[in-house]
């Protein structure tokens, strides 16, 4: 495993040649911006359409030069049901990243008990790098790590693709 910043693994999501897989296994994330838009919402004060397009620029921009150039993108959210409020939060924005050209399962933990799955959030470029996210319990993210090792590369992928099959898409996913 080799230590890589942020900004270097986010510059994987416009390079990739074909595919990026997400997989996202915490029930929170807590970056700041996150953090102010999802209070407001929890307070139930409507999001600024102007502020949300800002918000968003970067990713409907990254994800429109991807799909021009013919990539994909997978994410799969395993969360815990009841789902908290963040995850039900997510779910909303959620159909902004489909409408992006993201691809999006949900899978219930429950039903990923017999799934082998890596401790860590990944994203898989490729089938050739798999970046993992360290988190710390808050959900406030602490580093990345990057590695080309093929076992873990596969064991990855393999993990992915076992959830990505008992999933349920995102327009038919109604948090519980």
């Amino acid at each position: 495993m080799q230590p890589i910043s942020g900004d270097e693994r986010d510059a994987l999501l416009s390079s990739y040649k074909h595919e990026a897989l997400h997989l996202e296994m915490r029930d929170i994330y807590a970056t700041d911006i996150e953090r102010d838009r999802f209070s407001q919402w929890l307070r139930g004060e409507p999001l600024d359409p102007e502020e949300e397009a800002e918000w968003w620029r970067w990713w409907f921009e990254l994800m429109d030069a991807n799909m021009k150039a013919g990539k994909t993108m997978r994410r799969l959210r395993i969360v815990s049901e009841p789902v908290t409020d963040y995850i039900r939060f997510e779910w909303l924005d959620t159909g902004k990243l489909v409408e992006a050209g993201e691809e999006v399962r949900w899978l219930s933990r429950r039903m990923a008990s017999t799934l082998l799955l890596p401790g860590n959030d990944f994203w898989l470029f490729d089938r050739e790098a798999v970046s993992f996210t360290h988190f710390d319990g808050a959900g406030h993210v602490l580093d990345h790590d990057i590695t080309q090792d093929p076992s873990i590369v596969n064991a990855c992928l393999t993990a992915f693709e076992s959830a990505w099959e008992m999933a349920t898409p995102h327009n038919e996913f109604k948090p519980a």
